[in-house]
């Protein structure tokens, strides 16, 4: 073959390439923060959680809006799943909502909180700290900190644990992002020292509410995921010794699988952990996926949650 042409198609080759990566970009990437969870719930992967690469602007990954033919590995996502934070037993609870692809996704992680839970989280007990008719009227992003504007309601009083925790959903709902490290409020485009007469002076960081977490957190499978085996799960624990027990139950309420695995970090601090555990049932039903620790006194569950979900065969 002579030799000129074969130079000139290598040379088209490449071009043909660099041209792609300028028109894509990287394909968007995972932050995973303290609690793990799926972006694909109903195949139960543990999550990667959207990262913000534009910190100067709203919270969202640059995404092309086509991509070319010759690379069809990447096309941009028409689909993400967010961590939205609410509240079960008067501690944070992680769920999930997938939205369609968007630049503007930290306005759509706070609108999915806003909105409150659905009829299968309200069912397992969660619930929403934010008062009824709180809108965002604004959010920007500046070097690390997202500023956050609200309507009146959600300044209302209540008492300081209740005023905590609507704090607390939407500050673990917006750190979620790589970009996000801490949270400033304002209420009606001004800014405020004080929200329901709880101090929010500063910017407002994940480990300022730890206190409202519960020992053991779980971003893997969400409430009323379609799981098959085996099922990955997933978050955070403060448990002793790191052991996190896991069961599944049947439709029956029977025991069809156990396991255990450990945190990063335990009895005092906090650690991630995340394992799959198999199990067998003859057609698809209710079941439930539950996470514990067991007492260190006699073995009893504690620090129970449960996860409601759908097992497939």
């Amino acid at each position: 073959m002579n030799h000129n042409l074969i130079r000139m198609a290598s040379s088209a080759v490449s071009c043909a390439a660099a041209a792609c990566l300028a028109a894509c970009g990287p394909a968007p990437t995972g932050a995973l923060g303290p609690a793990p969870g799926s972006s694909a719930r109903a195949h139960t992967s543990a999550p990667a959680h959207p990262a913000l690469t534009t910190p100067t602007a709203m919270p969202g990954a640059q995404m092309p809006t086509s991509a070319p033919s010759a690379a069809p590995s990447l096309a941009p996502p028409r689909a993400v799943t967010l961590q939205a934070w609410f509240i079960r037993g008067g501690r944070l609870f992680e769920s999930q909502r997938t939205v369609p692809a968007t630049r503007s996704i930290g306005k759509a992680a706070v609108d999915a909180v806003l909105a409150g839970t659905n009829t299968s989280e309200s069912s397992a007990g969660l619930v929403s700290a934010v008062p009824a008719g709180t809108n965002m009227l604004g959010l920007k992003i500046a070097g690390t900190v997202a500023t956050i504007d609200l309507s009146s309601s959600f300044a209302q009083s209540a008492s300081s644990s209740a005023v905590s925790l609507r704090l607390a959903q939407l500050v673990y709902t917006l750190t979620q992002f790589g970009a996000v490290r801490s949270v400033h409020w304002r209420i009606s485009g001004q800014d405020v020292t004080t929200i329901g007469g709880v101090p929010v002076s500063g910017p407002q960081t994940r480990p300022a509410y730890s206190g409202d977490l519960p020992a053991i957190t779980v971003a893997s499978p969400a409430i009323g995921a379609t799981v098959t085996s085996p099922v990955t799960v997933s978050g955070t624990a403060d448990v002793f010794e790191a052991v996190v027990s896991i069961e599944i139950l049947n439709s029956a309420g029977q025991e069809i699988a156990r396991t255990f695995t450990t945190a990063s970090c335990g009895t005092g601090c906090r650690g991630s952990y995340t394992t799959t555990i198999s199990y067998s049932v003859p057609a698809t039903q209710k079941g439930t996926v539950e996470v514990f620790e067991r007492s260190a006194k006699d073995g009893s569950p504690v620090n129970m949650q449960k996860i409601p979900v759908t097992l497939g065969p």
